[in-house]
């Protein structure tokens, strides 16, 4: 899915802006993207490129000192946040996203690629917080799901081209 993601991406003219590295679900996203004739910018911690680990193909590579520069500056830089399956870090960026567009930070479109039901869980927990009264309504709203790249970039409405 992280291929088809990078393709959609390339054919749509969208921009990826991502955490720069070369390895994983979001390198081979980033090699769709390139490959497709599209723009990737990278975003990487200093100490991630001395590890060897940035994409030095990407269209723009921006070194930062730490990660909490990553996280805004991907922020600064793109139009909508999509996530996909993925660990601690890709759930960390995913509810900073959630949290910055509830308290108004950035007004951003989120998108959940829930590969073959990986995010279901995540879901019914958010639900579950809504029904608790301990989640705003509104933040359930403000999520779109999809099991298929096109499908969530319409969702969202992704149209940014990355600045």
């Amino acid at each position: 899915m992280a291929l088809a993601m990078g393709e959609m991406m390339a054919r749509r003219g969208l921009t990826l802006v991502y955490g720069g590295g070369r390895v994983g679900l979001m390198g081979v996203v980033a090699d769709a993207v390139l490959a497709g004739g599209g723009r990737v910018i990278g975003v990487i911690p200093e100490f991630m490129v001395e590890g060897e680990r940035a994409h030095t193909g990407c269209t723009e590579l921006v070194v930062v000192r730490t990660m909490h520069e990553r996280k805004q500056t991907m922020s600064d830089r793109c139009d909508a946040i999509v996530t996909m399956p993925g660990g601690v870090g890709s759930l960390d960026e995913l509810f900073e996203a959630v949290t910055w567009n509830v308290l108004d930070v950035h007004d951003r479109p989120l998108g959940v690629l829930d590969v073959g039901g990986y995010y279901a869980p995540l879901r019914s927990l958010i639900e579950h917080g809504v029904g608790e009264g301990f989640i705003d309504p509104g933040v359930g709203a403000m999520l779109r799901w999809a099991d298929e790249p096109g499908a969530l970039l319409d969702a969202m409405g992704a149209v940014g081209r990355g600045r």
